[in-house]
């Protein structure tokens, strides 16, 4: 017999709580306690585990659920759930908690689809907003937007209610720079170019809930100064001098863009504030052998005074942030390797008329950095999202049942994973973010990196028609560089597209199709007779679904490995259709050849539902191929395709080979030509006279004519444009591409075909 009892006396601090051992019982058992006030610490593990409370009252949160804890409760977690115990009253929580290994529910649990489920919680997936200092290439596509679409995709599919945000991220130094390059304000630049990116990201299918443009945006600079000014009250962020670099023809104040050197962290070239190799920071005097971009002149080291954050004092919150969710291990490694620095002392403001000034008055003629500006950026698309979308959401007010989802580059990790934490535990103390990271590697082009300025690229306009988009995504899902860099070449995607998806893919679904129309008069036949080697290949099926989730699933998320899945899919099908393809023609093996049939055929319907989220348009046309309707539920077992359903695959066409591709996309928004008519009714300018690309300030436009505009939009495309938006467009085509960003699907289709929805 083994007595215990609770002695608050053997307790000792484990999980960030009290807690001692109980010896002999045969399975892990301890005491614990938590003082009034505290919460363990958010920890995965692979043992069962159950708690009993004892004393006291608090909350128990698992995987973002929260459920009451008082005397009496017990609570049994799965390996690998998230859990946090909470003391929310004024005495200590007391229980009892018992753990176990048990391999089978391990394995289990790492395979169940329902544990990385976010249950009925909002999911805000963000792409990291571009820099609208020029278009975007095959680089850009294959990480972040492509990743982020494909996500929500397939979380839709499974019910739950995830979103795409980004946005156009105008106050970088870098459209300054592109500005000065085109001839252009800062403002025409990032509109211009915000509008030519949103349209690439349309002809890629990349589908956006919120697109944020930063300099227009209703609201955004005035949330923006309450969010700094809440970093300043909090005391973490304050006015000190540090050293900087000037230009010594000009006296410019160099900084990003306007500065090279070697990275103090990996010796590697770099410009100013960020290492795009190691992905650590500088702070720019720290920078070796500093050239100025503005003169030849050596650069010259003075005292400057900016709003500054001491970013080394945060190491273990930053940690603490790094266990709650999924955090691939390059980024803990980075956050790891930064704070072994003695002092990390962040300039959150630089001297420059782009931006957005804090509201106080610490410093002049100086701009929220605008890094930190995107940490609230994403708040406040959240709540431009929930404007939309019925919820009060609210960018001061965020919420502990949030769950944020951020896709970037690996030179973006610094930023997203590191600096954001701490300003939002500054600003809001109350507040644990939920943040899963997906980060991606540098793509290269024929070996180099893709480049704007040298002008080595691939444009998503010159490669994308409605012909090879789906081409296009399944090979940098294939090429996607997940974890180290790979590579984009011509050749390559030629072959896979000539190869794969023409010679095999779409060869074995013609061939399917031929053979349906030969036999079975053109339907899906019902299956016969079953041998071990159809049960065999139907398993097989199943595991390939199990691939396809594992994949896409939010803890195993992998582009290359699901489009390996969709491979596998087919390959397993002609070498099935091979082998049984023998008896096709021999008598009394009739029934045996129907059930070979029905088996291709159900690896094609799950070809189509696996593909949707990567290949939207083929998983639509394959599925209307097999008379079902498109995909919009992740199945959850292999089907049989009804017997009955007519199939046309004989002569189905779904990839063509680049030189008879469609011509490529012209980026022209299909809301443009009826927002020109709207526009010269309302201004009453001549028939015949082209005024697209004429900035709208040109035209004159007075703000009861705007009112007239705007009533048009929102009565015709059920578009709210803000009159302050309006006006502030650069130009109609800008306008144009605005309003179809946020109008309904539906509604711009409508248009095409010849009026307003």
């Amino acid at each position: 017999m083994i007595i215990d009892t609770y002695d608050p006396g053997a307790l000792h601090e484990a999980f960030g709580i009290d807690m001692s051992s109980v010896d002999g019982i045969g399975v892990g058992t301890g005491w614990g306690r938590v003082a009034p006030g505290r919460s363990s610490d958010s920890h995965h593990h692979d043992e069962t585990e159950f708690f009993v409370i004892v004393a006291g009252r608090g909350e128990i949160e698992a995987d973002g659920e929260r459920y009451p804890a008082e005397p009496g409760t017990v609570a049994l977690f799965e390996p690998f759930e998230s859990h946090v115990l909470t003391n929310t009253g004024d005495t200590d929580l007391v229980f009892l908690t018992q753990y176990w290994r048990d391999a089978d529910r391990a394995v289990a649990s790492a395979g169940s689809g329902r544990r990385a489920d976010f249950g009925e919680r909002p999911v805000f997936v963000f792409s990291t907003p571009p820099t609208p200092n020029g278009d975007l290439h095959l680089g850009h596509l294959s990480g972040p937007y492509l990743g982020a679409d494909v996500f929500v995709r397939f979380q839709r599919m499974n019910g739950t209610r995830a979103w795409h945000l980004t946005g156009s991220d105008d106050y970088q130094s870098y459209v300054v720079a592109a500005a000065g390059r085109d001839g252009r304000t800062p403002a025409e630049t990032a509109a211009h170019y915000s509008a030519e990116i949103a349209r690439t990201l349309r002809a890629m299918d990349i589908t956006l809930d919120q697109y944020t443009v930063t300099d227009t945006a209703e609201g955004y600079r005035e949330g923006l100064q309450a969010f700094f000014s809440r970093l300043v009250a909090s005391g973490g962020v304050r006015v000190e001098e540090h050293d900087a670099l000037f230009d010594a023809a000009t006296g410019r104040y160099l900084y990003e863009v306007d500065v090279r050197g070697l990275c103090p962290g990996c010796g590697s070239g770099t410009s100013g504030n960020i290492c795009e190799e190691c992905g650590e920071p500088n702070v720019v005097v720290d920078l070796g052998e500093p050239a100025s971009g503005v003169s030849d002149a050596a650069p010259r080291r003075a005292p400057a005074a900016r709003w500054s954050l001491p970013l080394h004092a945060y190491g273990d919150r930053v940690a603490a942030h790094h266990r709650l969710g999924r955090v691939p291990a390059r980024l803990r490694e980075l956050g790891d390797r930064l704070f072994r620095r003695d002092r990390l002392d962040i300039p959150v403001s630089h001297p420059s008329d782009w931006g957005v000034p804090p509201a106080e008055d610490g410093v002049d003629d100086q701009v929220i950095w605008v890094w930190p500006e995107m940490s609230y950026g994403f708040l406040h698309g959240i709540q431009s999202l929930g404007s939309r979308v019925g919820e009060e959401w609210r960018a001061a007010d965020p919420r502990r049942d949030w769950k944020i989802v951020h896709f970037f580059g690996y030179d973006n990790s610094f930023y997203h994973g590191v600096l954001y934490p701490v300003l939002y535990e500054l600003a809001y103390p109350d507040w644990a973010p939920d943040i899963d990271y997906h980060v991606n590697e540098f793509y290269t082009l024929e070996g180099s990196k893709f480049s704007t300025s040298r002008r080595h690229a691939i444009w998503g306009k010159e490669i994308l028609t409605p012909d090879s988009v789906d081409a296009v995504r399944y090979f940098l899902s294939h090429t996607r560089p997940e974890g180290r860099r790979t590579d984009f070449t011509r050749a390559a995607y030629e072959s896979a597209l000539d190869d794969t998806l023409i010679g095999t893919w779409q060869r074995w679904l013609n061939d399917l199709g031929e053979r349906i129309v030969k036999h079975h008069d053109g339907t899906a036949p019902d299956a016969g007779n079953w041998t071990p080697e159809h049960t065999a290949f139907l398993a097989r099926l199943g595991s390939r679904l199990d691939a396809a989730a594992g994949a896409l699933r939010s803890d195993g998320f992998s582009l290359n490995q699901a489009a390996a899945v969709l491979d596998g899919i087919v390959e397993d099908a002609v070498r099935f259709s091979e082998q049984e393809g023998r008896l096709a023609q021999v008598p009394g093996w009739e029934a045996e050849t129907r059930t070979a049939t029905a088996l291709e055929l159900a690896a094609a319907r799950l070809l189509a539902h696996a593909a949707a989220p990567v290949m939207p348009r083929f998983a639509g046309r394959l599925a209307a191929a097999l008379g079902m309707p498109e995909p919009t539920a992740w199945p959850r077992t292999v089907e049989l395709l009804a017997p009955g359903s007519a199939v046309a695959l004989a002569d189905a066409v779904f990839f063509r080979p680049s030189g008879a591709a469609g011509a490529p996309a012209s980026g022209a928004s299909p809301v443009l030509p009826w927002l020109v008519e709207v526009m010269r009714g309302a201004l009453q300018l001549p028939d015949g006279e082209a005024f697209e690309d004429r900035p709208l300030t040109d035209l004159a436009m007075s703000s009861l004519q705007a009112v007239t505009v705007q009533y048009r939009i929102l009565d015709e495309l059920d578009v709210d444009v803000a009159v302050e938006e309006l006006m502030g467009a650069t130009d109609v085509a800008a306008l144009a591409a605005l309003v179809e960003e946020r109008a309904e699907p539906a509604a711009v289709a409508a248009l095409e075909e010849g009026g307003a929805a």
